[in-house]
């Protein structure tokens, strides 16, 4: 999902202007317009009233037979026998193994070897700051989950690591290999979290295995992408001197390629580490143990302080662990001199019978004041806002979409994703499209989506405004940099809490959690594109007489499209997760069914079929969202 800039080339004897008459702007305008005229005539002629809600479509009962058939086979049948409950069974050990491990450390020796692990990778400041985080968990009072937490997370980045690394270099060495897994990686990731939850539960049941399998599964395609992009940067003339000196595949591919790529790979690392992180905390949902217990217990209590608490123990965790392994891609570990006596001391401290006794502190007090205040005095606000866009914008939206036949929407999206993104990505959006009304959820994904599309629309226009105003002035940068970080390092149930404190359980409080955790990777991207303009063009507009509103609108923001669009791409996929998550707050839909569909057995086909419907729906809004730019 990487924004390319791409040049059409001039055919011989050809000519700008009989270029544009074909396929040029103007072709594209009258197009649009007509296709405009067509469907607005086609929709007044063929809408009708929402379908009523289907509680036996023929995707639920197949999705219920798969799950009884599971349920009388897993015992029995050689691919559970041989396959599916040796990995569950391996899983489990592995777990339980670095559990055990990081548990008998116990809570000084914790400490000591995060701290000794950081001065050997990234220096004497990251070892400050790793000891300095771990002891924060048990000052917060929450050191058992947050060990639970980070055994999970090193499990999946473990298996991540051994699965990701090897692919990635494949896909860098064997070109046909490369291009039949990036369709994969690119749907795996769009997909929500929440897509990923419901398989796992009925193949490993619901705890650890199926919690680490399905952060894996999330995780695996940062590994592979950013291990493929090391091994393919290597210099070809390096490779060349040591083919020339006789290497032979092997030794290239340990001696120099592994070598020369280390820094990519240890920032591979580094993001699976946050993907893991951010995965591991939803999978609370499936009985996984850690922190995103603490998060669920805090959301059904309506209790923003204690899931402050938790929320801000796993943001120093991803802080710590981000900082750590960043700095370790940049300098070489210490040498074994260094390493040996410093790990050795982690190890002594380790033996010590040194307690836990540290002062606890804790935020939830505080702000649950702050909370209730804000409640009380902002409370006409709140109302006023939510009823707003509700009626303006959310209702009427939701109306059009729910009362538009299936048929007619997939021909609009095969329409829209011809004239944003070609005749591939649109046959793709269309199939899905279809697939969607295939599955007998139709007014629930249409509802999902016009909730999407809201929250999206705000997305982009807060962070559009809040990017350009950091790309311009360099110290606003600097100090909203620290925000951006924490919030895309808080996981999204997190976002909830203040959302249904403000709102109430409804809609627009998943609109609203959305926006809070979608527009901080749109700020950057967008900040990043504005600021990724050559300095020369704009020096050449400031010399032409372009005043500040000139120079943003006719040249840094064309310029900057490539990264405006994939800000967009990223926004509407981030969005997408965060209204589903909001099923567990009222936002019904797709994510009422999903959540449904885990807690009552009955609810199964359909739970499982709401998940299937949101990948279609994440693969559909990728697809229609144009990633190429032509100059």
């Amino acid at each position: 999902m990487t924004a390319v800039v791409t040049r059409v080339p001039v055919r011989p004897g050809g000519t700008d202007a009989g270029r544009r008459g074909v396929t040029g702007p103007w072709f594209s305008r009258t197009l649009a317009a007509g296709l405009i005229v067509v469907v607005t005539v086609a929709y007044l002629v063929f809408r009708g009233e929402p379908a009523a809600e289907n509680t036996d479509a023929a995707a639920f009962r197949f999705f219920t037979g798969v799950r009884d058939w599971v349920d009388e086979n897993r015992d029995s049948h050689p691919a559970f026998l041989f396959g599916v409950n040796y990995l569950r069974l391996g899983v489990r050990l592995l777990t339980g193994s670095v559990g055990a491990a990081l548990t008998g450390l116990g809570f000084a020796g914790l400490v000591a070897v995060a701290g000794a692990v950081a001065f050997v990778l990234a220096g004497w400041r990251y070892a400050v700051l790793a000891v300095a985080g771990f002891l924060s968990f048990a000052v917060l009072g929450l050191w058992t989950e947050s060990v639970e937490t980070l055994s999970l997370t090193l499990s999946a980045v473990l298996l991540s690591v051994l699965l990701g690394v090897p692919l990635g270099v494949l896909a860098a060495r064997v070109r046909w290999f490369g291009a039949a897994i990036r369709p994969v990686l690119d749907v795996m990731q769009i997909l929500p979290a929440f897509a990923y939850l419901a398989p796992m539960t009925l193949l490993f049941l619901i705890g650890s295995p199926a919690a680490v399998v399905a952060t894996l599964i999330y995780a695996v395609p940062v590994t592979i992408r950013i291990t493929e992009l090391g091994i393919a940067g290597v210099p070809p003339v390096v490779v060349e001197a040591a083919t020339a000196q006789g290497s032979t595949r092997w030794q290239l591919l340990a001696k120099v390629r592994l070598p020369m790529a280390r820094p990519v790979l240890v920032l591979a690392v580094n993001q699976t580490i946050m993907m893991a992180l951010s995965m591991v905390v939803v999978t609370a949902l499936i009985d996984a143990p850690g922190l995103g217990e603490n998060i669920i217990r805090a959301l059904e209590r309506v209790n923003v302080g204690a899931a402050f608490d938790a929320g801000l123990a796993i943001v120093i965790m991803a802080v710590v662990l981000d900082r750590v392994t960043t700095a370790a891609s940049r300098r070489r570990p210490a040498g074994w001199r260094v390493s040996v006596p410093v790990l050795a001391a982690a190890a002594v401290v380790a033996l010590l019978p040194i307690g836990d006794a540290v002062p606890r502190v804790s935020t939830a007090e505080p702000v649950n004041r702050i909370t209730a205040w804000v409640e009380l005095h902002w409370y006409d606000a709140t109302e006023w806002l939510r009823n707003t866009v509700s009626t303006v914008l959310l209702n009427p939206l939701e109306t059009l979409l729910t009362t538009t036949p299936w048929w007619l929407f997939a021909l609009v999206v095969l329409a829209v994703g011809f004239l944003a993104a070609g005749w591939r990505a649109a046959l793709i959006a269309g199939t899905a499209a279809a697939g969607v009304a295939g599955l007998g959820l139709w007014v629930h994904a249409m509802q999902t989506l016009a909730t999407v599309l809201v929250a999206t629309v705000l997305t982009l226009l807060i962070g559009a405004w809040a990017g350009v105003l950091c790309a311009r002035h360099d110290r606003l940068a600097t100090a909203v940099r620290p925000l951006l970080d924490a919030a895309q390092t808080m996981p999204s149930f997190v976002y909830l809490l203040p959302a249904v404190a403000l709102f109430g359980a409804s809609r627009f409080t998943a609109i609203v959690a959305a926006v809070i955790f979608a527009v901080p990777p749109v700020v950057r991207l967008v900040e990043r594109g504005v600021r990724d303009v050559p300095a020369a063009v704009v020096e050449a507009a400031v010399s032409a007489g372009s005043t500040p509103r000139q120079l943003l609108w006719k040249v840094q923001l064309p310029l900057a499209r490539p990264g405006l669009l994939l800000a967009a791409n990223q926004g509407i996929v981030m969005v997408l997760g965060m209204v589903v998550v909001g099923g567990l707050v009222g936002a019904g839909a797709l994510g009422y069914d999903v959540v449904a569909g885990f807690s009552q057995r009955e609810d199964f086909g359909r739970g499982l079929a709401a998940g299937f419907a949101i990948v279609l729906l994440g693969i559909l809004l990728d697809r229609l969202t144009p990633r190429k730019a032509e100059v």
